[in-house]
């Protein structure tokens, strides 16, 4: 049975992917892209092993149960965990003859090499990664937008159609994603880098805090919170995810591994010293080198809508721990006609208060900052 499209927004391009689409997997990226397509009308067929999944997809919005009378997919999404992604990617393409698949997992060479010696179909699969998500996970967590202005790699398995092709690449920018071609192994080596290698490390550092003692975690600031943001994800996916890229992970480690010997070479050396005229010569250049290749780095990551990143004022205001209050800062931020271009918040320990760091154009601060205390707030000097 094959429901009906939704009734398409009015003013708003009807997109290039047909229904029905198939969404294999009813987790976070599974059920956001379902979300998705049924806000463009598209219909969305869900399937996951787990029952309570589906509904709770289907509650929320991602699309209906399969039934067994449903129409072919044109197109099938599996949004499975890396290690069983093969195995479900060969299924569905030997149970839907004619449609195309695409996987949306974090690794693609693992998932590549296993297809091919199934001996799949690699004609009608494209493999893909949408650079989005979320702490959190599940269904439940799943939002529509989740995709906008993200990257979504686009890997060809060496025999892909053009057409199938075409179908990934219309998928990505029906959700407002921005297709990015690259092989596997170019993909493996770059999400490694950046995301792989991240989440070890936050994990590492977030480890550490587990036997602190109650006073010391007290004095923690912004910087932790920023460094181990990403250590709540979910360890059993990461476990798929990190076996899967081994090789890559690898690579990357050992490097910083080399950085943090070096590091520790110097700590080492610095606290043997009686002072600091008698630190070991290089010792105290290594540890200024180490920071400032960290700044570096920092300085190629890209910056607000891809761009090369930009210097931007820092103005931090006082914002009390109260309903509406962000909210009253930053229309005011709004009708001093300062376009705000990033926002962090600092939480002050045991006060019922908070820092909004607000980055403006290095020459709307003082502007900003003027305005802000003609309107009553307190900026932090």
């Amino acid at each position: 049975m094959t429901a009906p499209a939704a009734a398409h927004t009015a003013g708003v391009p009807a997109p290039a992917t047909a229904g029905p689409v198939r969404v294999v997997g009813t987790g976070l990226l599974g059920a956001s892209v379902g979300l998705a397509l049924v806000r463009l009308g598209v219909d969305v067929v869900l399937h996951d092993p787990s029952r309570t999944a589906l509904a709770l997809a289907r509650d929320v919005g991602a699309g209906r149960p399969a039934a067994p009378d449903d129409a072919e997919p044109a197109l099938v999404v599996v949004a499975a965990p890396p290690d069983v992604t093969s195995d479900v990617v060969a299924a569905e393409l030997a149970a839907h003859p004619h449609a195309v698949v695409t996987d949306v997992a974090s690794v693609k060479g693992h998932v590549l090499a296993e297809l091919r010696e199934a001996g799949a179909d690699l004609e009608r699969y494209v493999g893909s990664h949408p650079m989005a998500g979320r702490e959190r996970s599940g269904p439940a967590a799943a939002v529509p937008e989740l995709f906008l202005g993200r990257p979504w790699v686009v890997v060809g398995s060496g025999r892909s159609r053009p057409e199938a092709l075409a179908a990934v690449r219309a998928l990505a920018v029906d959700l407002g994603a921005v297709p990015v071609g690259m092989s596997a192994d170019e993909h493996d080596a770059a999400v490694a880098l950046v995301s792989h290698v991240p989440q070890v490390a936050a994990s590492l550092v977030a480890g550490r805090l587990r036997e602190a003692d109650d006073a010391a975690l007290q004095l923690a600031g912004q910087g932790l919170r920023d460094v181990t943001r990403i250590a709540a994800s979910d360890p059993a996916l990461w476990t798929s995810i990190l076996a899967a890229n081994a090789g890559a992970v690898r690579a990357v480690l050992l490097g910083v591994r080399e950085d943090l010997d070096r590091v520790l070479d110097a700590l080492a050396a610095a606290d043997a010293a009686s002072g600091p005229e008698t630190v070991r010569l290089g010792a105290l250049a290594a540890l200024a080198g180490a920071v400032a290749a960290g700044n570096a780095g920092v300085a190629r990551v890209p910056g607000k809508h891809g761009g090369a990143s930009r210097p931007y004022a820092l103005v931090p205001v006082l914002v009390p721990d109260a309903p509406g209050e962000l909210a009253r800062l930053l229309t005011d931020v709004g009708e001093a006609g300062v376009n705000l271009e990033d926002l962090e918040l600092e939480h002050a320990a045991g006060r019922p208060v908070g820092v909004a760091v607000i980055s403006v154009l290095p020459g709307s601060a003082e502007h900003l900052e003027a305005e802000l205390t003609r309107r009553g707030w307190r900026l932090v000097r």
